[in-house]
């Protein structure tokens, strides 16, 4: 099966082309405000590298959020858009589970950790001690003070923190976490769209794969623009 897959829940994005569980080509980019000219380029760029046409993709998916309204809107619509022109089925996935890939494996619990700006964060904590991430805390914006709160009264083992939202809050964090987790290094904080095609493959395999209609966001909180709108009626 051959899968395009996107992140584009922060300014780094990433997009892939899987076959089965192959890697056939992959690029992370910076996409500060240019998301629009950036995605579209990439993804026939990374066809050509992978010698495949739009039509050979089986399967296209996408992170549905948390994180960027702007980033997470604009990736679903191009992946529908894809979808619907070649009659194929979408799956998505937590951007923060898709951060979590990075560390599957690890025998610590993984706290991925995006910016949300106005003081919080998009955070869960996950089990990484098999190939997929499974959610203990779920996927939820809040405070960071609170988040540590949160997760040392749920996780007994050291936790590790890891994402954009981590290295923001890095002071407080290092000064909260001390013996009980850590920072993951520099490298680990940005997503790969790679993973996240292995995260829409296994849902492809439980039968979990939807109509390009149906693949919804999760935004966890109402953007800027809605707040406004509700003030004003």
């Amino acid at each position: 099966m051959k899968i395009l897959a996107i992140d584009t829940s922060t300014s780094m994005a990433s997009a892939a082309i899987t076959c089965g569980r192959r890697v056939l080509a992959e690029a992370v980019f910076n996409t500060d405000r240019t998301l629009s000219a950036r995605l579209m380029p990439e993804i026939e760029r990374l066809l050509a590298l992978a010698g495949i046409e739009i039509a050979g993709i089986d399967l296209f998916a996408a992170s549905s959020g948390p994180g960027s309204f702007t980033g997470v809107r604009g990736g679903l619509a191009t992946i529908q858009g894809l979808a619907l022109a070649t009659g194929k089925p979408c799956a998505g996935y937590s951007s923060l589970a898709l951060l979590a890939m990075n560390f599957s494996l690890s025998p610590y619990p993984v706290c991925p950790v995006l910016d949300a700006r106005k003081s919080e964060v998009y955070a869960g904590l996950y089990d990484c001690s098999s190939p997929t991430p499974v959610a203990i805390i779920k996927d939820c914006v809040l405070p960071p003070a609170d988040l540590l709160d949160l997760i040392f009264s749920s996780s007994d083992k050291p936790v590790i923190f890891a994402g954009d939202g981590a290295q923001r809050y890095a002071d407080l964090m290092l000064e909260r976490i001390a013996g009980r987790g850590m920072i993951a290094p520099f490298q680990l904080h940005a997503s790969h769209a790679a993973n996240g095609a292995m995260l829409a493959l296994e849902a492809c395999l439980r039968g979990e794969t939807v109509p390009p209609a149906l693949l919804q966001p999760t935004y966890l909180r109402a953007s800027g623009a809605e707040i406004n709108r509700k003030k004003k009626m």
